[in-house]
């Protein structure tokens, strides 16, 4: 098939597109490769992306622009008929939504007002988005559920994503545009986004520099690994949505719809604290953390907990890898992109890491 995959050099969207390429698929990626943080990291995703291409020798092209430009959407949809629409791109990051929440409206409302416009009118067979599991906000009935309303988001950024729900649903509805929304839990792995926890903790446990622990490390999530989140990406991108047969309007389900539309969790299942995910990065690199302890954040959400049964249900495929792997996975990735030797202590091969994590606050989601 031919796919466009929006955000390709993002952290999801490089491990997604990678995977349609080595499975055969033509992937078209678009990204503006923008700077909330160090864009050297989305250049070598998006320099491995051309070795993948080469090497499976399927078709691929790298379209830089922004995705709030709807002539530049109109244009790439008009150049080429897409299959399948995977749309990745967003502003990311919870804490950051405090600081600018206009990036939130460009790139999460605008950019994806022009791809549902551009899905619309291409009559794409299929537009899978990402969700995230934020928008549970001040829900605290575990493990969260898609049957269960989520109209209470605690932050700017997953108001963004659950209105992106509604959008999709309108769509859906109007135009018979099949619609699949992932709501993700907590993605880390090889590759990731340098803003994020995994990364900060890892460089400042290896420069013996203090670690900032939100909640005192007592808050839980449910991490996930980013090789299942993107194998339920891809499974649930084939499985096109389709009306619920059996949809109430008396008493609708949020999750499905008498329209194609459908919202799948993909978690892990299996919630852990903040404290033993420090345990397992210092586990993997055998060193300790120094832990500076603080009170829990505004706009973060105490606990995660995915229900991934439906999406077990529909596509067959349910997350399993434990965190203890996935997080040596990283460490092992971590220290081959860094360079670094597995009992490395130096100060200039650390500082190699400062490019792209001196300006980034330890996020967990």
């Amino acid at each position: 098939m031919k796919i466009l995959v929006t955000g390709h050099a993002g952290f999801i969207g490089f491990h997604t597109a990678k995977r349609l390429l080595e499975r055969g698929d033509s992937v078209v990626g678009v990204d503006n490769v923008n700077d909330y943080y160090d864009p050297a990291i989305k250049e070598a995703r998006l320099k491995l992306l051309e070795q993948t291409a080469a090497e499976t020798k399927s078709d691929y092209l790298s379209i830089r622009a922004n995705l709030a430009d709807q002539q530049a959407v109109k244009e790439c949809f008009n150049e080429h008929h897409f299959d399948r629409v995977i749309h990745l791109a967003a502003q990311a990051g919870v804490r950051y939504s405090l600081e600018n929440p206009q990036s939130y409206v460009e790139s999460n409302l605008i950019g994806f007002t022009n791809i549902l416009e551009a899905c619309r009118y291409a009559e794409v067979a299929h537009l899978t988005y990402a969700s995230t599991s934020s928008v549970y906000g001040a829900n605290t009935r575990m493990p969260f559920s898609e049957h269960e309303g989520a109209n209470h988001p605690l932050q700017f950024y997953a108001a963004t994503k659950k209105a992106n729900e509604m959008m999709a649903h309108s769509y859906s509805h109007l135009f018979g545009l099949p619609t699949t929304g992932l709501r993700f839990f907590t993605v880390y792995g090889p590759w990731g986004r340098p803003d994020m926890a995994l990364f900060k903790f890892t460089k400042n446990i290896l420069a013996d520099k203090p670690i900032q622990v939100f909640n005192h490390g007592h808050h839980t999530r449910d991490f996930t690994y980013v090789d299942d989140i993107v194998e339920g990406i891809i499974r649930a991108s084939d499985d096109i949505a389709t009306p619920a047969d059996d949809w109430n309007s008396d008493s609708p389900d949020p999750a499905t719809s008498n329209a194609p539309f459908r919202l799948f969790n993909i978690g892990n299942n299996d919630p852990v604290t903040v404290s033993v995910y420090i345990e397992a990065i210092e586990k993997a690199l055998g060193k300790k953390a120094i832990k500076q302890l603080l009170p829990l954040q505004p706009g973060d959400a105490p606990d995660t907990y995915a229900d991934s049964g439906e999406l077990e249900k529909q596509v067959g495929y349910k997350p399993s890898t434990p965190v203890y792997q996935g997080v040596a996975n990283f460490i092992e990735w971590y220290r081959d992109y860094y360079a670094l030797s597995k009992d490395s202590s130096d100060e200039d091969s650390l500082n190699k890491t400062d490019v792209v994590l001196n300006e980034a606050s330890s996020s967990i989601e």
